[in-house]
């Protein structure tokens, strides 16, 4: 590619993983702010959960315009103008003084995340070597980890120390230190000509992931009456068939399909979404069980759940060797099924379990999944030509976003099913242990797909030598 030699990738990719990082540390510390939120505002908590809702759809629903919007206002200004955004939106919903204030700019918010996410690792690949592009991602991937876990914390802390505004303000000093810094040490990859916008194919993306996440997002949670969860869900399938048969026909289609023809993509883009399904129902299951469950407090259930974020962090390290060692294939293959155990193991807490036990027990499977979402994040784009890879980072952005929220759905549609199976209305540990089974079963459903991989899939990119 088209960096010299001895560049070093590591700074741009720390940059780019801040305001990452400021992204989905904001998505999962607003959750733990709501209660608060709710009695400043003077509504329901559960009409505080559109707060939610709008900010994910709108962050959903603007990632397949990234790409383009990228390649023709140039990269670099289109993710300082995000990061911008952010801030500013982040701001006006420290100043909501009602719901329709708040909502309005969480709206505004997912537009700034939308274009932050994809066009910042957009940035980051168009510099890289493939030689280069393992150690940049491993430093890359770690905002997905780190900030649904330390999220719930932080959000606790800042909303008891200071009150539920401070979690949008927090994002103003970091965002604005982002900013100048990716205005001082980013190079502009100049602009290229992505050609006229595929307007249909983007009003279809855009409506069927409207429709599927709003779905998502409000079944089963009694915010809306019933049907019309079920009705948006329908509706969000209905137009993205219509979206994908257009998408296959187009010249220049505003989801580029034929990117699932490279093996790696492929790979890391549908089984990769499997994977990030089961492990996102993980975030989700643990604090609730060691609160509701067990009768915790918020800290200590914080500061147990943060043992994964502790296990990422500690494979940061450790991921480069392993994939030299290993190659991609051997490596999604064994660290998928290893996190599908320590996930599936985690069906055996119960109140009596020591502390450090349970600390451990998270912290290993924080290191697998770290592993495995450091290979899939490099694998998708290993194989791929520069001139795909605006296309590329907004379809592995939007699948990306979808999975987490699949994976509660996945959660606390199980717990709701085998409360229901056992007679009972209120759900109880027994069902976080099913709940566990079964989000570790969705994971590990990924490994037949990666073992069909080729044995040199990504080689250049790993540096595996093997036969």
């Amino acid at each position: 590619m088209s960096d010299p030699p001895g560049k070093d990738p590591r700074p741009i990719a720390i940059i780019v993983a801040s305001a990452l990082f400021m992204q989905n540390l904001d998505s999962a510390a607003v959750a733990t702010a709501l209660p608060s939120m709710a009695r400043s505002l003077e509504v329901e908590p559960a009409r505080l959960g559109v707060a939610i809702t709008a900010y994910l759809v709108s962050l959903t629903v603007f990632i397949p315009f990234s790409g383009w919007v990228a390649d023709r206002f140039g990269a670099k200004r289109v993710f300082m103008f995000a990061i911008l955004l952010f801030i500013a939106a982040s701001a006006a919903c420290g100043l909501a003084q009602d719901l329709t204030h708040l909502v309005l700019a969480r709206i505004v918010q997912g537009l700034g995340g939308a274009m932050m996410v994809p066009v910042g690792r957009l940035l980051l690949l168009r510099g890289l070597r493939k030689d280069q592009m393992l150690t940049a991602m491993a430093w890359l991937t770690m905002p997905g980890m780190l900030g649904p876990i330390s999220g719930p914390v932080l959000g606790g802390v800042l909303t008891d120390l200071f009150g539920w505004r401070s979690v949008f303000w927090i994002n103003v000093p970091v965002g604005v230190m982002g900013l100048l810094l990716v205005a001082w040490k980013i190079p502009d990859p100049g602009r290229q000509d992505p050609g006229p916008p595929d307007i249909p194919g983007l009003l279809l993306v855009g409506g069927a992931l409207a429709g599927l996440m709003f779905g998502i997002e409000t079944v089963g949670r009694g915010v809306l009456p019933p049907l019309w969860p079920w009705l948006a869900l329908a509706a969000g399938l209905l137009v993205g068939v219509l979206a994908l048969r257009h998408c296959r026909r187009a010249a220049r289609p505003a989801l580029d399909l034929s990117l699932l023809e490279v093996p790696s993509f492929r790979a890391a883009t549908l089984p990769g979404t499997l994977f990030r399904v089961g492990a996102g129902a993980s975030p989700f299951l643990v604090p609730v069980l060691l609160q509701a469950g067990f009768g915790w407090g918020a800290t200590e259930s914080g500061l147990v759940s943060f043992a994964t974020a502790l296990g990422a962090l500690a494979m940061k390290p450790l991921a480069q060797p392993i994939l030299r060692w290993l190659g991609f294939r051997t490596t999604v293959v064994w660290a998928g099924l290893l996190a599908g155990v320590s996930l599936a193991a985690c069906a055996l807490f119960d109140a009596s379990w020591p502390l450090w036990a349970m600390f451990l027990l998270l912290a290993v499977g924080g290191l697998f999944r770290s592993l495995q979402f450091t290979a899939l994040n490099t694998l998708a784009f290993a194989d791929l030509p520069p001139a795909r890879l605006s296309a590329a980072t907004g379809f592995f952005g939007m699948a990306q976003q979808i999975s987490p929220a699949l994976g509660v759905v996945l959660a606390t549609a199980t717990l709701e099913a085998s409360a229901a199976m056992a007679g009972r209305h209120e759900v109880a540990a027994a069902d976080f242990s099913i709940a566990f089974v079964v989000a570790a079963l969705v994971l590990a459903s990924a490994t037949p797909f990666f073992l069909r991989l080729p044995p040199a899939i990504g080689r250049e990119v790993s540096g595996h030598k093997g036969r």
